[in-house]
Order: C-alpha cells, then structure tokens, then sequence
C-alpha cells in the first residue's frame, strides 16, 4: 500500500480497519510538523494558502492519473466490483451448460474462498453480515467444482448457512439455480408465467409495468418456469447435506411479507401453480412465442438482453430449454457477453462483473478535468475526445421508455450498448459533464468548432427527453416514468426489492444540476415541481435517502448540488438543514463515510468507514451550499489531500455504490479518484473566488451561460 504525500514529507499508513464505533484517522505523520496543517485549515479566519497550494497538486495528480488510462478512442472504464453472488452463479451456469473448464473454476473460486467470513459464510459488502443467499450459491459453487464436504472451509459454511436460516432462506433468483441444478423442485420457486407478457400496459401486473431491469428477468425467467430444465447433479456435487436438519417449517416458511397484499399474491400464486400442473395452458403456446420475440428484439444494440448480468444468464437457459443448441447464433452470442464480464485480476484470480461501466466512468473522468480551472494542453485534447467519443454513444432509439413517453429519442446508457434502455442518472451527468467542457472550450475563443455545434445539438435533446420522463410526483426514476405501482412489491418474486423504478431524491437532483448548468432554474414548471418533491422527500433530520449510492450521504449531496445548481438559495431551510446533518455526520479526522448497513438501520445512517468517494460527495456539496470555507468542509479537504497516495488515487476497498438496496451492492473503482478530483478542484475555485472578493458563480446563472448555451436555453 502506497503511503500518501504531504507538503511535510511521507506519512506512514496505518492499517485502516473500521471497528463500527467511533472513527480513527488513517494515518499519521512522521515528521514532527504533523500539525502544522491542521493549524491552518481548523482556523477559518486564515485563507490557508498551504492547502490551496496542497490541493494544486493534488489535482494534477489526479488528472495525470487520468490521463494515464484513457483508452486510445477517448472513453475511460474503471472495474465495476460485486459480491461473490457473481463468480458463484458463473459457475453454476457453467456447471449446468456443461462448460466448467479448470482454468475459471480455479479462478472464480479462489475469490469465493477470498471472500469467505471468518464465521464461513459470505456477505453482500465487506462488513456485511452473513447473506444466506450469496452463502448458499457460493457453498453450491464450491462443491459443484471439487470442494469436500468435510474441509475445514465448507463446515465452516455450513455452520454459518445454518445460523443465517439455513437453505430455505434464500431468496427467488437463488431458489431457481437450486432448481436448475435438481436441488429442490420448481414447485419451491415463485411462479412466473410466461401469460404475463399478453396483459395489457394498463393493466395492475403488467410486464411493463415492472422496473426495466426486472422486465429483463422476468422475461426469460418466464420461459424457464414454464419448460423447467433441469441437470440434475450427483451427490457428490449437490447440497442435500445443507437440506438434512430442516423442519417441514423452514421448507414451508413464505417467500414475502405477512401483510394483507402480500398472503393475496401468494393464494394467487398457488392458483397459478395448481392450473399449471392440471396442463390447463391455452395461451401457453402463444405467450412462449411473445417472450421468445421480446427478448431475442432486445439483444439487437445491446450486450446482452438488458446489458446486465442476471438477464444475460436467464436468456442462455431460456434459450437451451425452448430447444436451442449451443452452436445457434443465439446462445454463442449470449455466452460471449457473458463471458466478455469476466476480469482476470491475476493469474490465479477471476472476478465476475455485473456490466460495464464506460459511459459512466468517462462522463465523470471529463466532467472532473473539465472543472480544472487551467487544464494542461494534454487534458484539452483528452477532454475532445472523451466528448467525441460520448457524441457518438447517444441513444437515438425509442426503446421500451416510449411506451410510457413521447418524446424525441435521446439519452446515454451506463454501458457499452443498450439501445432500448438510456437512463436518467447518465444522461444527466454527461449532459454535466458537456456543460463543464463548454465552460472550458467557452474560455478560447479560437475554439468554436463543429465538435461545440454537435455537444449543444446533443444536449437540446437530451434535456428535451429528460424532462418528458419527469414523473407526476415531480421526480424522476432511472429507467421510465411513473414506474411505481407499490403493489407489484408484494407480489412473491419481487424479494429482490427492486420490482419498480420510482422517483427518488439523488436521481431528482442530479436531474436539476443537469437543467441547472444548461441555465434553467427556479420559477420553470419542470424545475419547480421537482424542488417541491425534494421538499417533501427530505428527511426529518435533513437528510435524503440515495437510491443509486450509499446512502443518505450520497443522497443529501445530490439533492443539494442540484438545488443550488436551479437558484435556490444558499439560506433555505432546505438547503440549511442538508448541511447541518452533512456537518453532523463528519467524523473527527475530517473524513465522511457510510455502510450500505444503513438502508436495513436507519439509525446507522452517516455511519461507517471513511471513504474518499463519500468524503468528496460531502465536501462537494458544502461548496455548492457556498460554505468552502467553513471548518467542515476544510477539514474533509484536508483528509482528501492528506490521504492521497502519490501516484493520485486513494485507498478505498468499501462498496459505496447501490444496485438494489438490501441485495446487491457495487464498488466503482473510479469513484474514490473522480470524485475526489471533481471536489478539489470546485473546491480551490470556490476558495480562489472568495479570497478575491468575488462571489461563487454557480452553473444555473443564465446570466454566465446564455452566450455559451445560446440555441439550448429555451
């Protein structure tokens, strides 16, 4: 581990082990100047010209480190790390497909044993508690490539599986591997019939009425339940073992809640179940054929059904099962998406990723460089690049959001190529990330070029498209508009928590930071009703819940950079209280930091390790609340810069990204660099502007952008 850098030597790492309780500093100094800096940023009254200076360096560093690793096309894609539900479940379509070779068996499991707990089981972040679902699927995976039963590292497991509920207390997604591989019936799986897709959208439980990603799922989990394939293993490789202590009671115990919805849909789902085994099916036959349309259209500009892995999986046995071998073109193109997920750290280990990031990583990466305040000639050129290559990754294809919309096709997606499924979340921020470049290029006055004629082109219609997909209640979710029918929560296969796509705050103001840096701010309809609904979303304490980061960290820093982004006011008690508890939730070196344990414990909320991605959403948002120079935000801009390693990055293993709260979370590998970089450098302007007497200029003045913007602004 690389020890960071600091104006007064070398510092040397202590080990950084979170305990849970009150939070340490990560390092120290070695020289006995330690304090020297503290002095400075702790005194608010003294312009510390000592960290202007620190933070100077620090952002060339971090801009060389960007450079350094840009692709030769212009984008950048930082690994995108799960947990080991996903070399676990690798293996086991592997193992199904016949297709185990040594080679990746070896490597996926040396991660899985990597990851075991000291008790035996897995969990779901590091820190985490045992999941039984990741622990069960990971004790399968094991066994199914060799491991004995009786070593050391399986009784571990199973002790732990059996403390955490045992086998029975998985969720949906794990009980149809179980059944795929012959270690419990179908009959134990939610039933997911393929009719589904014939009901019409407005009906209550119709396919699209479900999240993007689930109707991605469900499809080819539809097609599964109905042909219900199995390879069953030997015993050898099965798991029945795990099986011998259960009581009748465990087996029986309901997938779901115990409210009134829920016992509904479980009575519905046994009336399904019951009809399916009396062969009474008349549409059977035409509801196969529909979902076989409907996701063999999806692959078309996509890698893979969805781009994700889940769907991906699902559709290679779907796919199998309907009688398709593994030579047509359909199956040989699902396993090379699957098998293009595969990250070989080393030459022992294989890390399994959920998708790809690239559209993502490299609208951050530009939006960071491009709030440098005097950018090097080699970032210039980097930054055309990067716009160049994100032009050309513009969604001009009305996919499954048009049901719902009508609006001119627009939007970027996360990944490489997923035509019907361009998101919010990334069309915001590469609209923010060209609103940034713009400033920059708006700096030269020779470089007025077709490259700015095609960035504002991009952008009239991505802002055109995100505001149709505003919902009524004046947010925005990910993926389409007015996805929150709450039934479809209670329905048995919706333990995965995330069945709908509903407004959520960090999404909301990422959404007004995008209008605000194209000049649109406070008095628009659009504008006005998302800050109503961010009024009614915030917490009690201050706070915002974050859908798509962890948590209310993420959450309060993007609602407050996206108010202050349309004009409201720095003195708003919506915007005060924000700070307030961002304030109270520093911890005692500077740093800011949050366990995913928190979306299950509200009281956790704020707590956990300090991180550089969450330290820097923090930080970030005090600047865009105009309070850059209180102790707060120096002292958390003290921790980034003390922190840093030398070659520009921070240390950071915590997984502070969201797939679906509860279930599946993510560590970008990029956040702990970018964000960090995007903070500084606002940072040391909004510092730079106010030593100099000047207020902060935020990016919502339609005074400072009608001439950059004009043809945009509407």
């Amino acid at each position: 581990m690389d020890a960071p850098m600091t104006f007064s030597g070398r510092m040397k790492t202590v080990v950084p082990v979170w305990n849970g309780s009150a939070p340490r500093p990560q390092t120290i100094f070695e020289k006995d100047t330690e304090h020297e800096l503290s002095r400075h940023v702790d005194r608010p009254q003294i312009h510390s010209k000592i960290s202007e200076s620190l933070a100077e360096l620090a952002i060339r560093q971090t801009a060389r480190w960007f450079l350094k690793r840009q692709n030769a096309d212009g984008h950048w894609r930082g690994p995108l790390e799960g947990d080991t539900i996903l070399e676990s479940e690798y293996l086991l379509i592997c193992g199904w497909a016949g297709r185990l070779d040594q080679r990746t068996s070896a490597g996926c499991t040396k991660r899985i044993l990597d990851q075991q707990l000291p008790d035996g089981g897995w969990a779901i972040y590091p820190g985490g508690d045992v999941d039984p679902s990741a622990s069960v699927k990971a004790y399968l995976a094991l066994k199914m490539c060799g491991y004995d039963a009786k070593s050391e590292p399986m009784k571990r497991a199973r002790a732990a599986i059996a403390e955490a509920g045992g086998p029975w207390a998985v969720n949906s997604f794990t009980r149809f591997y179980l059944a795929l591989l012959g270690q419990i019936s179908y009959a134990d799986c939610p039933a997911v019939p393929p009719e589904m897709i014939l009901l019409p959208d407005w009906f209550p439980i119709s396919l699209h009425r479900v999240s993007a990603w689930s109707r991605t799922m469900i499809v080819p989990l539809s097609l599964i339940w109905s042909f219900k394939p199995v390879q069953k293993l030997s015993d050898e490789k099965g798991i029945q073992e795990l099986f011998a202590d259960c009581t009748f009671a465990m087996r029986k115990q309901p997938i779901g809640g115990d409210d009134g919805w829920s016992r509904f849909f479980r009575l519905i789902d046994y009336v399904i179940k019951t009809i399916d085994c009396l062969n009474i099916r008349p549409l059977r036959r035409r509801a196969v054929m529909a979902c076989r349309t409907w996701m063999l259209k999806r692959f078309c500009g996509s890698d893979g059904l969805g781009a994700i892995f889940p769907p991906i999986i699902w559709s290679i046995v779907a796919l199998r099962a309907m009688g398709c071998d593994d030579n047509s073109a359909e199956v040989v193109e699902c396993w090379k998406q699957l098998e293009g997920l595969l990250e070989r750290q080393d030459d022992e280990t294989i890390r399994v990723e959920p998708c790809r990031s690239p559209v993502w990583d490299t609208a951050i990466a530009l939006r960071g460089l491009a709030e440098i305040a005097s950018p090097s000639a080699d970032s210039a050129g980097s930054m055309g690049n990067a716009v160049d290559w994100l032009l050309a990754r513009e969604v001009r294809f009305a996919g499954d959001w048009s049901r719902r919309v009508q609006a001119v096709p627009s939007g970027w997606c996360f990944e490489y190529a997923n035509c019907y499924y361009p998101d919010v979340d990334d069309t915001a921020m590469v609209l923010i990330a060209f609103s940034a470049w713009l400033k920059q290029e708006n700096a030269c006055a020779d470089n007025q070029n077709d490259r700015v004629g095609y960035v504002k082109n991009a952008m009239q219609r991505g802002v055109q498209w995100l505001t149709a997909m505003q919902n009524s209640d004046g947010g925005w979710g990910a993926f389409d508009r007015d996805n929150n029918h709450e039934i479809l929560c209670k329905v048995p296969f919706a333990d995965h928590n995330a069945m709908i796509d509903p407004s959520s705050p960090d999404l909301t103001g990422r959404v007004l930071e995008a209008y605000g840096s194209l000049g649109h701010g406070v008095g628009e309809p659009e504008v006005d009703r998302a800050i109503k609904y961010l009024r009614e979303t915030q917490e009690s304490d201050g706070s915002w819940f974050g859908r798509w980061g962890v948590n209310y960290i993420y959450g309060t820093w993007q609602a407050i950079e996206g108010l202050r982004a349309v004009g409201v006011s720095s003195d708003d008690p919506l915007i005060d209280a924000g700070v307030q508890w961002l304030m109270s939730a520093q911890q005692p070196n500077g740093a800011w930091g949050e366990s995913p344990a928190s979306y299950a414990d509200v009281t956790l909320k704020g707590i956990g390790e300090p991180t550089a991605s969450q330290t820097a959403w923090a930080v970030a948002a005090l600047v865009a609340a105009d309070k850059s120079n209180t102790p707060s935000a120096q002292r958390g801009i003290h921790w980034l810069l003390t922190t840093q390693r030398p070659d520009g990055d921070w240390n950071e293993t915590a997984f502070t990204g969201t797939g679906f709260p509860k279930v599946f979370y993510l560590r970008y590998h990029y956040y702990r660099i970018s964000f960090p970089l995007i903070a500084m450098a606002r940072w040391q302007s909004a510092v730079g502007a106010e030593g100099n007497g000047l207020k902060r200029r935020h990016a919502g003045s339609p005074e400072e952008l009608s001439e950059m913007y004009e043809g945009v602004l509407s």
